[in-house]
C-alpha cells in the first residue's frame, strides 16, 4: 500500500499547470482519499481516470504537431486514432486526413509515440538504405519511403507516416512540421 500512495504523491507532482487542477488534480486527491479508507477499488479507478486525462493531454500535445493544411486544402483529424493504441501496446497517437478541395488528392499523416511497436520500426528505418529502400532526409530527418508511403522516426519515439499522395506532395507536407520540437514532445 506504500507503493501505491508514493505512486499517487508522484503524479500529482506532475501536474504543474493549473488549468488541470480540475479534473485530474481532483481525482488524484479522490484516490488519495479512497485510500486512506481502504477502499483500493474506487482509488485505482480515481487512478485510471486521472491517467485517462492525462493521455488525453498527451495526445492533444502530440496533435498540435500536425501541419496546418495547404492552400486549396482541408484537414480533417481522425479523433479515433489514439483509440487503436491501446490495443497495440499503448502510446498516444495523433493522425488528420488531407484532402484537396477538388477532390482530386489526399494524404493522411500519422503520429505515434511511446509505442513499443516504434522499436521494431526503428531498425527497418535506420537501415533502410541497406535494404534497397530510397532514404529522403528533410533537415536533419531521415525518411525511408517506398511507393506511397513515407516513413520517418523522430528521437526514437515519435512515429511519422504520410500515405496516399504523390512523393513531392508529401515531402512538401514533411516540411512544414517542427521535427526538432516534436523530438521534446511531452517532456
Amino acid at each position: 500500500m506504500p507503493r501505491l500512495l508514493s505512486a499517487l504523491t508522484a503524479l500529482s507532482l506532475l501536474l504543474p499547470l493549473p488549468a488541470l487542477a480540475d479534473e485530474i488534480t481532483d481525482a488524484l486527491d479522490s484516490a488519495k482519499a479512497a485510500y486512506a479508507e481502504g477502499d483500493i477499488q474506487y482509488a485505482i479507478e480515481e487512478l485510471e481516470f486521472a491517467r485517462n486525462k492525462l493521455l488525453a493531454l498527451k495526445t492533444d500535445a502530440l496533435g498540435a504537431y500536425l501541419p496546418d493544411a495547404p492552400d486549396g486544402w482541408a484537414r480533417t483529424i481522425n479523433s479515433d486514432m489514439g483509440a487503436g493504441l491501446a490495443m497495440m501496446g499503448g502510446g498516444v497517437g495523433a493522425e488528420a486526413n488531407y484532402d484537396k478541395q477538388d477532390g482530386s488528392d489526399s494524404y493522411t499523416i500519422t503520429l505515434m509515440a511511446d509505442n513499443p511497436m516504434i522499436a521494431s520500426i526503428a531498425g527497418m528505418i535506420n537501415n533502410a538504405a541497406m535494404m534497397g529502400v530510397k532514404v529522403e532526409r528533410i533537415g536533419r530527418q531521415k525518411f525511408m519511403v517506398q511507393d506511397s508511403e513515407i516513413t520517418g522516426l523522430v528521437a526514437n519515439r515519435v512515429l511519422v507516416k504520410i500515405t496516399g499522395s504523390s512523393q513531392d506532395t508529401m515531402m512538401a507536407a514533411l516540411e512544414q512540421m517542427d521535427f526538432a520540437a516534436m523530438g521534446n514532445f511531452g517532456n
